[in-house]
């Protein structure tokens, strides 16, 4: 890119005040890239059909004038930051400011640290790597083979357990020796003697362990290791998705947190910089309204909260209330949950006009109080668990059957049958042995959902 004249005082001035961020590249795109790229979640990405629904989905929203992509930006060593070749010089200014919040966020955050730790710093040039790997696979085995994995693996791309790390090793295959029960009544007199010597459970150490010995949550990982007939080059593609998530984890855990960030200190260090024409200062700042305003207008409702405009107000509230300095320490410390749980009071959300609010089948909204409990728990619901029902792998039966179980009380919610149905279709592809679920449907019912199932 040739560098936005900006860009060299913008980061001299963010060191100034304290920001810490790896380097940042930064290179002008055209709008057409930029969706790509926000859909795709990378510049370059295992290729498949349901990145093309979502980016006709985002098409359609650019064109009704309901999103307009800025910057897309991507954490690491370098970080990487692609900005739209059609973004005015005032616009960019803020974009720079905009990003660098993020660079110093994704640096400094725990969660995101945990994340790069893992799965590496350089992930664009991971995902390339996978995106050719799974083209070779496609060579050698086929397209339609590999589709159908890639299906199977990005059906369940959600459904990892961000408590395990990255590299794990398989369970143990046997059972931990126990104790033999202690001695009681008569024999318990002569286990002191001299010369007795404890006996051990014939064979007790050799039992062989469950498979899972727990729940087991990170359906991406299990399937990749325990799937009885899965293909090494099959086991690649999910470990690829599961890697790939784990790198997107924080951005989705704490988008409030990082979006408000970033927004914080654009507008902070647009306000520092001395450097910027009048014009172009009153210019970036309109440009700052329109990222941080809530959706609805003047006279509307909002059923979504706008993460820029929510995290801004917060990090600001803070900043203002407890200091610079604590507020960096809860940047680094907190995610979304617990950022929210924390610093939204009643206060702020009476004065930033939220509510909570329920939606029936009919399509009908009914609106709620305003109570602060509920409203956390609105905002917050769709996060919970990477934005996925949280099912877990109870048991391998011996006949390979794998048995899943939905956390519907963790949920507060059942499932959408139908739905449910055809994720269990992919994951019998590359399983290929009976699946059964456990769960309730849309209705609260107990209903168990199988496939693979062959009718006598």
């Amino acid at each position: 890119m040739k560098r936005n004249s900006y860009c060299g005082p913008l980061e001299q001035l963010a060191h100034d005040q304290g920001l810490d961020f790896y380097p940042v590249e930064f290179e002008m795109v055209p709008p057409s890239f930029m969706m790509e790229v926000a859909v795709y979640g990378f510049p370059v990405r295992m290729p498949h059909w349901s990145f093309g629904v979502r980016y006709i989905y985002q098409l359609v929203q650019h064109r009704m004038g309901h999103s307009k992509i800025f910057e897309v930006v991507f954490p690491g060593n370098p970080g990487r930051a692609y900005l739209a070749n059609t973004n005015t010089i005032q616009e960019n200014a803020l974009v720079i400011a905009h990003v660098l919040g993020h660079a110093d966020f994704s640096k400094n955050n725990l969660l995101f640290q945990r994340a790069q730790e893992q799965a590496g710093y350089h992930v664009v040039e991971q995902a390339a790597a996978h995106a050719r790997h799974i083209e070779n696979a496609a060579s050698a085995h086929g397209q339609e083979r590999v589709e159908m994995v890639l299906d199977a693996a990005l059906a369940l791309e959600q459904h990892i357990d961000d408590n395990q790390t990255l590299s794990r090793l398989p369970y143990p295959a046997h059972a931990p020796a126990e104790d033999p029960p202690p001695a009681a009544g008569f024999r318990k007199r002569f286990t002191s003697l001299p010369g007795e010597v404890p006996r051990k459970v014939k064979g007790h150490e050799h039992v062989r362990a469950p498979v899972p010995p727990h729940p087991e949550y990170d359906l991406l990982w299990f399937i990749a290791h325990y799937a009885p007939e899965m293909e090494d080059w099959e086991r690649d593609i999910f470990l690829a998705v599961r890697e790939e998530s784990f790198y997107f984890y924080p951005v989705f855990s704490c988008q409030i947190m990082n979006e408000g960030w970033a927004s914080y200190w654009h507008a902070r260090l647009l306000r520092e910089a001395r450097f910027l024409p009048n014009d172009h200062y009153l210019d970036a700042l309109r440009a700052h309204s329109d990222v941080v305003r809530p959706f609805a207008g003047e006279h509307e409702i909002a059923l979504q909260i706008n993460p820029y405009h929510l995290g801004f107000v917060l990090w600001d509230r803070l900043v203002e209330d407890r200091g610079l300095d604590r507020a960096r320490r809860i940047m680094q410390e907190e995610d979304d949950f617990s950022f929210v749980h924390n610093y939204l009071d009643e206060e702020l959300a009476a004065e930033l006009g939220l509510f909570s609010y329920s939606a029936k089948r009919c399509g009908e909204i009914k609106v709620n109080d305003a109570d602060i409990n509920a409203i956390r728990e609105q905002i917050l619901s769709p996060r919970y668990h990477f934005g996925a029902p949280r099912i877990g792998v109870t048991q391998l039966r011996t006949d390979g059957t794998l048995d899943l179980k939905h956390d519907a009380i963790a949920d507060g919610r059942g499932l959408d049958s139908e739905y449910a149905r055809k994720v269990l279709e992919y994951v019998h592809c590359v399983w290929r042995r009976p699946v059964e679920m456990h769960t309730l449907d849309e209705r609260n019912r107990e209903t168990v959902i199988k496939v693979g199932i062959k009718s006598h």
